[in-house]
């Protein structure tokens, strides 16, 4: 019998994953990993009642259960890395670096270890072998409101053939179902949403309770340069943010750039943000090894994006350019961008700039 493991959060989500996975034939060990230590934070994974749900669950399904202490790496490759680029100007996206680094090679990693062949996870995505190239390739779920791609876009073919995504090609209401049926005690839990290590969405309180520092105050900027009041530090804002300016100027304005060198925060109107290009690097590939000529997509720079039509062009040293049919809001450095080819993800990359048109 196939030994595979389940990375179970204590979700609905994983605990279906196991039970599709031991209904297939599999012998199933559960497996939750602690990433942060959430006793103080008000937060919706990490928790300790998640963990209990995990344990009860594998209980039910009859199978071994571990918690892997994972606090180190992840503290080290996510949330250090989330610090460091916001104090770059940057916004990252902690949760596709979970992906990459926790989920996805460090469980993989001990899975080995244990003798299993598979990582499965109840992440909405499908993966599929291509006959001809046998490159492993990722496709939409069948859901497609809690489709997943766009967090797992960064997980390389080596990582691809040793993943199982069980719930892909069902929906949500479907999934549920399933648990009431088995008597999961997570039937009806609510889906996590937050970042774990920022549940309340503050993230310039994070940065200085992590850090200790205290980010010098400096000036908003109208487009023309003027002094128009005084931020927290720039490392406190985002491109497109709204809320918490503070700023009473007649009408919106949303953080349109910062100069992290002179530590200025520029705001203006909503049309201000709109860019018809980007470049990105650190690009993650399915259906070839790398972009060697232009090729019609769609692209999403946001989870809730809706795709929009885009040619992507490749550039030297690994880059590649993504020009869009129509400009496109608050593009924005350290995001991820993902391009498709219908449900197919052609793939991944980190967003550097926003380029004005060419």
């Amino acid at each position: 019998m196939e030994r595979v493991i389940i990375g179970m959060s204590g979700g609905v989500d994983s605990s279906v994953a196991a039970f599709l996975m031991q209904k297939a034939g599999y012998e199933c060990i559960g497996a939750t990993m602690r990433l942060y230590d959430s006793s103080t934070e008000e937060s919706t994974c990490c928790s300790l009642d998640d963990v209990e749900d995990a344990r009860a669950v594998a209980s039910r399904l009859g199978i071994r259960h571990y918690v892997f202490n994972f606090k180190d790496d992840f503290d080290r490759q996510v949330i250090q890395k989330f610090v460091t680029s916001y104090e770059q100007g940057l916004t990252p996206n902690p949760c596709i670096d979970c992906n990459r680094h926790l989920k996805f090679d460090r469980l993989l990693r001990r899975a080995q270890e244990l003798g299993c062949n598979w990582v499965v996870s109840g992440h909405y995505a499908q993966i599929r072998q291509d006959p001809v190239s046998g490159r492993y390739l990722m496709y939409k779920a069948a859901d497609r409101a809690k489709d997943q791609t766009y967090f797992l876009a960064c997980l390389n073919q080596e990582q691809m053939a040793h993943i199982q995504f069980p719930l892909g090609a069902l929906t949500k209401t479907q999934v549920r179902q399933i648990a009431a049926e088995h008597g999961f005690v997570n039937a009806r839990k609510r889906d996590s949403q937050d970042i774990c290590f920022v549940p309340d969405g503050d993230y310039g309180a994070f940065l200085q309770r992590y850090t200790g520092k205290t980010y010098p105050e400096g000036d908003f900027l109208d487009l023309q340069g003027q002094v128009v009041g005084h931020h927290r530090g720039a490392a406190c804002y985002t491109l497109g943010q709204r809320k918490g300016l503070g700023l009473a100027m007649g009408a919106p304005v949303y953080v349109c750039a910062k100069d992290m060198q002179r530590n200025t925060v520029t705001v203006g109107p909503s049309e201000a943000l709109f860019s018809p290009a980007l470049r990105a690097g650190d690009w993650n590939w399915y259906p070839f090894p790398t972009l060697t000529a232009p090729m019609r997509v769609t692209a999403k720079t946001r989870h809730s994006q809706f795709e929009q039509p885009a040619t992507v062009y490749p550039e030297e040293n690994g880059f590649a350019r993504v020009e869009f049919d129509q400009p496109q809001r608050a593009v924005t450095p350290g995001q991820a961008v993902v391009l498709y080819d219908g449900d197919m993800v052609v793939g991944g990359g980190t967003i550097t700039m926003a380029l004005p048109q060419l």
